[in-house]
């Protein structure tokens, strides 16, 4: 027997703004306030006095725990109150924790963007124009600043953080404390300050990556990355290494693409020294 879809349902202390659209199944707590254009999808949940302010778009059985600010001005001096923003929308399916933030954008035709599944813990953000894959953890008062590019299946530990305009690559790892204001490749794991460690053996593994494909991001990663080359010999090397290696040539290109320098790997004898 097909469970029936929940109804819709509102807290009379909730506030609602006639701009706001919502489809069935929402259910809004106590305390909640809804301003401005903003549209839930059908079966979100804002648990208690969680904070929308459009516009924003929040795709469907999404749900938002108590103090999510969603929306909300970005914090860049540049930006008056009242000006026009594109906001916020996030996808399907995703998890915001207390007290996350995800501010508007600055720009009028991008908004700042969550995709699927992503999992904000407490006290996370997202600072304006950011752009987050899909399936994306943020651990506890984990940070991305202004215009931050996250890509797909990546995860931050706590406390971890990135610069403005930094861009994480797919299935890459951020350790907890840790911090860059340099792109971090995919599949690496920051491991301190603008540097790589290693590479994300288990994200890889876990995403059904083929074992000679894991095994030639490992080699790019020791015998490319963690040199200290110059950037067009980089992406040359891993072209090469990429023929017959889509990941490792998903890297060649992340690192051709870079506007901000690429975080680097530690030789060996530093690493040693690290696991002393």
């Amino acid at each position: 027997m097909t469970e029936a879809p929940p109804q819709t349902s509102i807290h009379p202390t909730a506030i609602i703004d006639p701009l706001c659209e919502l489809a069935p199944g929402v259910q809004i707590g106590p305390w909640c306030v809804l301003t401005g254009q903003v549209k839930l999808g059908k079966g979100v949940r804002l648990l208690a006095n969680v904070h929308i302010h459009g516009p924003v778009t929040i795709g469907d059985n999404t749900l938002l725990y108590p103090f999510a600010c969603i929306g909300f001005p970005p914090q860049d001096f540049k930006f008056k109150p009242g000006d026009p923003t594109a906001g916020v929308r996030i996808g399907p399916d995703c998890i915001i924790r207390e007290s996350v933030t995800v501010h508007a954008a600055t720009r009028t035709d991008v908004p700042t963007s969550l995709g699927t599944r992503v999992f904000m813990m407490a006290c996370s953000h997202v600072g304006h124009d950011g752009q987050v894959g899909n399936n994306v953890i943020l651990a506890n008062s984990a940070l991305i600043a202004g215009h931050g590019q996250v890509g797909d299946n990546v995860m931050f530990s706590g406390n971890a953080a990135i610069h403005q305009f930094t861009r994480v690559g797919r299935l890459a790892f951020i350790t907890g404390n840790e911090g860059s204001s340099m792109d971090v490749p995919p599949f690496c794991t920051l491991g301190s300050r603008n540097t790589i460690h290693t590479v994300n053996l288990v994200g890889m593994r876990r995403s059904g990556m083929p074992r000679e494909h894991v095994t030639a991001v490992r080699d790019a990663f020791w015998h490319v990355l963690r040199q200290r080359l110059p950037r067009k010999e980089m992406v040359a090397l891993l072209e090469e290494r990429g023929r017959d290696c889509p990941p490792v040539l998903e890297m060649a290109r992340f690192v051709a693409e870079a506007k901000r320098p690429i975080a680097r790997g530690l030789d060996r004898a530093a690493l040693e020294e690290v696991d002393a």
